[in-house]
């Protein structure tokens, strides 16, 4: 924007913002004079204020005798205006949208069941594509690990971390291990290696085994089990997606479309994509408007991303929760959506909600 706007203008602007994404349509300054400012301000004068805002590139025309509609700088200056007002009491249609989200959180428990309902929830409450990608695993540390023997050489393997994420798998053993020797090896790494980091188990197991090779069969069983269970590289984020669809429906031309959702599908892009704009250490939600410049198939769309933490004094990360929509969406409501989620995210991984209250 080459220079400031007057008070007026800002009021106009905002009118206009505010109808564009309630209609989707161009507005026009008959129209603004007739509802929003009802004949405080006339036609004529709002028309020339429109080509002031134009001439700053805040206003656009798609057709010759349509109205206006805002620009990205537009959106970038309603954005800035939300974000930088300070914090006033509950409105109760915010009241109403934290009641509605408490409802849809009601009776999950657990961070990966979270994340994988905050991804529907915020799509739900958007126009866009809601987003929850868990830290990665490697600077999550261990709560718990169980094996079960499922048949001959065949064991479940269910690891806890300490944010609430719990992944299970099933190994195939070259040996066959009893109920017994599998829950020995449970018992000697909940023993020593609770709360260590999730790579740290291995290295410290391989050290052992080394200095104690012939010492603790324990020890080599546990090591085996637990190379199978957390292998090398298994210690991706986890990444939950919810309301594609409702990007189908964009003015963009089938090429964009096409990469956009490929872009959608290769889940280490977002999560590409989210460690560029969101650290972990933030506290309020952030607004992000030229994705395009960290993946061009991103262009025209806007990423409203916030950090979570796990619930305790450490606050280890836990993830990142998001709506990735059109520039035409209702960022108030967004926002908010997005910084109600993570701070209950922060305060229920150690437990769930009860009848939709917060504990």
């Amino acid at each position: 924007m080459a220079r400031p706007i007057t008070t007026r203008q800002r009021e106009i602007l905002t009118a206009i913002i505010d109808s564009y994404i309630a209609t989707g349509e161009p507005v026009s300054s008959g129209t603004l004079a007739q509802t929003v400012f009802a004949g405080s301000i006339s036609s004529a004068t709002i028309r020339n204020e429109m080509a002031e805002l134009a001439d700053a590139g805040l206003l656009e025309q798609p057709h010759t005798s349509a109205g206006r509609i805002p620009s990205a700088a537009a959106f970038r200056l309603y954005v800035a205006n939300l974000t930088g007002r300070q914090a006033a009491p509950h409105t109760a249609l915010q009241t109403q949208l934290h009641s509605q989200i408490d409802t849809s959180f009601a009776g999950v428990a657990g961070a990966s069941a979270l994340l994988e309902r905050t991804s529907h929830v915020l799509a739900a409450l958007s126009s866009g594509v809601g987003l929850a990608i868990g830290a990665a695993a490697s600077t999550d540390l261990l709560e718990h690990i169980h094996f079960s023997r499922l048949t001959a050489q065949r064991v479940l393997a269910v690891v806890v971390t300490r944010s609430g994420m719990v992944r299970d798998r099933v190994l195939a053993l070259d040996q066959d291990l009893s109920s017994v020797q599998l829950e020995t090896a449970a018992n000697f790494l909940n023993e020593h290696f609770r709360g260590w980091n999730i790579d740290r188990v291995r290295s410290e197991l391989s050290r052992r085994i080394e200095q104690e090779r012939n010492a603790y069969q324990q020890l080599a069983d546990a090591s085996a089990l637990w190379s199978q269970a957390v292998p090398p590289g298994s210690t991706q984020q986890a990444v939950y997606i919810g309301g594609v669809t409702n990007l189908i429906g964009l003015p963009e031309d089938r090429e964009r479309l096409r990469a956009m959702l490929s872009a959608l599908e290769e889940k280490q892009r977002l999560i590409e994509l989210l460690s560029a704009y969101v650290d972990a250490r933030q506290d309020s939600v952030r607004v992000v408007f030229d994705l395009d410049q960290q993946d061009p198939s991103m262009a025209g769309l806007v990423l409203i991303a916030a950090p979570a933490r796990a619930a305790g004094l450490e606050g280890e990360a836990l993830g990142t929760v998001a709506i990735l929509g059109p520039q035409r969406m209702h960022y108030q409501n967004a926002i908010d959506a997005v910084g109600y989620i993570a701070r209950i995210l922060h305060r229920n991984t150690s437990g769930e909600l009860v009848d939709g209250v917060i504990p």
